[in-house]
């Protein structure tokens, strides 16, 4: 997919493909975690066992494939403090999230519901949050109609779908 850039130059649209690759992953995220929690065979910590493998699988693909990929491409070792600060908060909050999703599946939730929920609730999450690190120009009274429809139907999305899963 390619638009054209302001200055005529072919824009790739790239991130889209990312961003879908992305939804691909988290979207078997939930799926994969209860399996490997079943799998464990341990109904009392096997939720724990699973949530160390997710942490191992951190190690080899966020640490090791990152300093891989500093290294390829020759970066400067420098990381400055607010940049370290908060991709640290945003590993926590990942962390936490996965630990959560955890904590769900052994309170009886399963990955239909518990994964509808997270991911309705999350772009909602996303947009106030966003918007308050980055308030909108000229204010909150600037903000379109089309964003509070829009989170009214994720939210109405994630109860439909936790409702109206298949086989409830």
């Amino acid at each position: 997919m390619k638009h054209e850039h302001p200055k005529g130059e072919p824009k790739r649209m790239t991130w889209l493909l990312f961003a879908l690759m992305t939804a691909l992953f988290f979207g078997l995220y939930g799926v994969f975690l209860h399996t490997g929690q079943i799998g464990m065979k341990d109904p009392d910590m096997g939720r724990y066992k699973a949530f160390l493998f997710v942490g191992i699988a951190y190690l080899l693909a966020a640490v090791i494939g990152s300093a891989l990929m500093l290294l390829a491409g020759e970066a400067s070792w420098s990381f400055p403090a607010k940049g370290a600060f908060w991709s640290t908060m945003a590993g926590l909050a990942g962390a936490f999230g996965a630990f959560g999703i955890l904590l769900s599946f052994g309170a009886k939730g399963t990955p239909a519901v518990v994964m509808s929920i997270v991911f309705a609730g999350a772009p909602i999450v996303n947009a106030f949050a966003a918007a308050i690190a980055h308030p909108p120009e000229g204010g909150w009274g600037n903000v379109q109609w089309p964003f509070y429809v829009g989170i009214l139907l994720a939210a109405a999305g994630g109860c439909l779908v936790t409702l109206y899963r298949p086989g409830s």
